[in-house]
């Protein structure tokens, strides 16, 4: 029984593909963690949905698309944080409205291409089984990366979680501290998507964290 489980990883993109799984579930752990405790899930839909304007250029040019999408992050990620410094735009009105807009440029430009539907089926589902050696360093940098971010940033963070008035008390600048977990969320999406497509780096962002949380609440309530 266990040889049948393990003949499939006598292909090397098989190996790889779960090496990659394993990151990528690693990466959106650690980051979905502040996701949760923050309340920012709605922002993660937006940021992975956001992505498909710059993955549908960068595929119609020929330029890379972890570019393309990184760039449509940084418009999000920009936007986000302009429209929240309005007084007439609540924070959930201006994600939805940078949301909606991203996600109607990228339909307008994959409508312009009668060939993308495949590399758009990739962008939604990934293509975990065509990951290559590039790749599994791109992941493990990016687990690298947020690793060495959430552990300096780790204080700054737990006081942003709790009280931002608190925070600030504190000195601990939850202004900043806010736009690096923006940056941690923009590096897990990009990273991860694909791989295992933006529904599923939602999934990971938040179902995870959120199912572990419930499970320490619930053992220490015990």
């Amino acid at each position: 029984m266990l040889e049948w489980l393990l003949v499939p990883f006598e292909v090397s993109f098989v190996r790889r593909a779960l090496v990659a799984g394993v990151l990528v579930s690693l990466v959106c752990a650690l980051v979905g963690t502040w996701v949760v405790l923050r309340g920012m899930a709605f922002l993660g839909d937006a940021m992975s949905h956001g992505l498909l304007p710059g993955v549908a250029l960068a595929s119609l040019t020929g330029h890379s698309v972890l570019l393309g999408a990184a760039i449509s992050a940084g418009v999000m990620v920009l936007g986000v944080t302009a429209l929240g410094r309005s007084r007439q735009l609540s924070r959930d009105t201006s994600i939805g409205l940078l949301f909606v807009g991203m996600l109607a440029i990228g339909v307008i430009v994959v409508s312009h291409s009668r060939s993308f539907a495949v590399d758009l089926t990739a962008f939604l589902f990934g293509d975990v089984l065509a990951v290559g050696p590039a790749d599994l360093g791109h992941l493990a940098v990016a687990l690298l990366a947020a690793a060495l971010v959430a552990g300096l940033g780790h204080r700054a963070f737990v006081a942003l979680a709790f009280d931002p008035r608190k925070a600030r008390t504190l000195g601990l600048h939850p202004g900043p501290a806010h736009a690096v977990l923006l940056g941690l969320v923009t590096l897990a999406i990009v990273a991860s998507f694909h791989v295992v497509g933006t529904l599923l780096v939602l999934g990971l962002l938040i179902a995870l964290p959120r199912c572990a949380r419930s499970t320490l609440r619930g053992a220490l309530c015990r």
